[in-house]
């Protein structure tokens, strides 16, 4: 029994709140980067917001690749997402935890999470990268 009591304050609310809060940079002028903010919130993150006219330096800062570079940068325990990344696929690098220090939807696809057009939807790979610069694909989206 108190194994399961274990598992079940490990699992209490205000851990898994800690654990999905996301910090959000982005421009004010991007309306996609506050769709794609809607999206995480449904998914049931919490989300801190931090407009800035330097997104340049916050990805620099960061350790974000330039050729995997997108609208935003969000940051959660200390990983990286840039872009439109589907909160599924951050939801499985939490529960992973990879040796990584983020993942990212270069460019803005079409049909990503904020980034919807009717019922378009162009295939886009969200990729993994380390600090050394090493990239894999984490996921692929139809």
């Amino acid at each position: 029994m108190v194994g399961a009591i274990a598992l079940l304050y490990t699992l209490s609310p205000p851990a898994l709140a800690a654990e999905s809060a996301l910090t959000v940079y982005r421009s004010a002028t991007c309306r996609c980067c506050g769709d794609w903010v809607d999206h995480m919130q449904a998914a049931g993150f919490e989300v801190q917001e931090i407009v800035t006219d330097d997104m340049t330096a916050i990805k620099a800062s960061y350790g974000v690749p330039e050729n995997l570079a997108s609208c935003h940068t969000a940051i959660i325990n200390n990983y990286r997402i840039e872009g439109h990344v589907p909160a599924a696929d951050v939801q499985r690098l939490l529960r992973e935890q990879p040796d990584i220090l983020g993942i990212a939807a270069p460019g803005m696809p079409i049909g990503a999470p904020g980034m919807e057009m009717g019922d378009r939807l162009d295939p886009y790979a969200v990729v993994s990268f380390t600090a050394d610069g090493e990239t894999a694909t984490f996921a692929e989206h139809p």
